[in-house]
């Protein structure tokens, strides 16, 4: 084990989202180095192939208590600080990493605090209705806003999404970006591709802009194929009429789609990061993304872009690499080549630098980007 490398780490989880890749493939890479995990889930318990999951990397305990975006009610996360303090206690650790910044207010723990921000209601609402929180939200962005300032760092997974924290926030000294990162192998080219287009999202968030692909696709040449639920937790829904839905499928079989599509598409409007586009570029898949920052940052030069909220523009795009397979093949390569960038090695290796800073004061920090 490297000098200031946690002994143990608890790391708080979900099942919802995009957050539970990160935390398989990032506690993996952190046991690779000789830490132990411990998983602290939160809201809706996970399948059963999820839990297999993590407890063959760690351990997993499944708390009693809410997602902070899932509630109404601050009241209603008034215990986390306690439960998250008797794990540290109860396994001996080392190191709190908490992917919801929410859950470092009022923690009271003899140990450093990570918070990684994915995304939060405040800038969601942003980056989607172009405004701050309504009302009554206003204590969302109170409890973000005191979890970022408890933790002795915060992590966010593009300098778009920090931009976006400081402008939302205020000067954070204590923010580093640390790229995510996938463990999709990366095809080594990408022949015998299919002729449709892939989109791949949690349809029933407005911020995955599922609608305005939905309208893209009765102008495409190609068939646009959407994977992903158009329910979601809190009652929220969306009706998709001219694409081939898929409903919610399992990584496996998503994966296998973006082996077969010639084209992933993207129209999110807020994405901190990006995961799908990560994974499709990686297996072959020639991009097609909306032009917000955070796509920008990662994939300028690798991919088409389109207008965020213009359904013609996606459907050109899409007829645009339909009909020209030189440029596909020529995209797929170049965000083939950028997507080696984001390994979990690296991930684990920035991520652990962050934690022997805080460990060992005497150590060099990792750099913020």
């Amino acid at each position: 084990m490297q000098q200031g490398q946690p002994r143990k780490i608890l790391m708080t989880l979900d099942a919802v989202g995009g957050v539970w890749r990160y935390a398989m493939d990032l506690a993996a890479g952190l046991s690779a180095q000789g830490s132990e995990v411990v998983f602290a889930g939160f809201g809706p318990q996970p399948s059963a192939d999820k839990r297999c999951e993590a407890e063959a990397i760690g351990d997993l305990v499944w708390l009693d208590a809410p997602l902070d975006w899932m509630v109404s009610d601050p009241q209603d996360l008034a215990g986390i600080p306690d439960l998250l303090s008797d794990l540290v206690s109860r396994h001996g650790v080392d190191l709190v990493h908490l992917n919801l910044p929410t859950q470092a207010a009022n923690l009271r723990v003899d140990v450093p605090v990570v918070a990684v921000s994915h995304s939060c209601v405040v800038t969601w609402f942003a980056g989607v209705r172009r405004q701050d929180v309504p009302d009554d939200w206003a204590w969302q962005k109170h409890l973000n806003a005191q979890g970022l300032r408890r933790a002795d760092r915060v992590i966010a997974p593009s300098r778009a999404h920090a931009d976006m924290l400081e402008a939302c926030y205020g000067p954070m000294p204590h923010l580093t970006v640390v790229h995510n990162a996938s463990r999709v192998a990366v095809l080594a080219s990408s022949p015998n591709r299919e002729p449709f287009a892939l989109a791949a999202g949690r349809w029933w968030d407005d911020g995955k802009n599922g609608l305005v692909l939905d309208q893209a696709a009765a102008s495409t040449n190609w068939p646009v194929v959407m994977a992903g639920p158009t329910t979601g937790p809190n009652g929220q829904s969306v009706t998709l009429a001219n694409v081939d839905h898929r409903g919610e499928l399992g990584h496996a079989a998503t994966m296998d789609l973006m082996r077969r599509a010639a084209i992933f598409v993207s129209p999110s409007v807020y994405e901190p990061f990006g995961l799908a586009p990560l994974e499709a570029a990686r297996l072959g898949a020639a991009l097609i993304l909306a032009d917000i920052p955070t796509y920008r940052e990662l994939w300028d030069g690798a991919a088409l872009f389109a207008e965020a909220s213009d359904p013609q523009a996606f459907a050109d795009a899409i007829n645009r690499l339909a009909e020209r397979p030189v440029l596909r093949a020529n995209l797929s390569r170049r965000a083939r080549g950028i997507s080696r960038r984001f390994t979990p090695e690296v991930q684990a290796e920035q991520t652990s630098r962050i934690y022997a800073s805080l460990l060992s004061p005497s150590l060099v920090p990792a750099a913020a980007e």
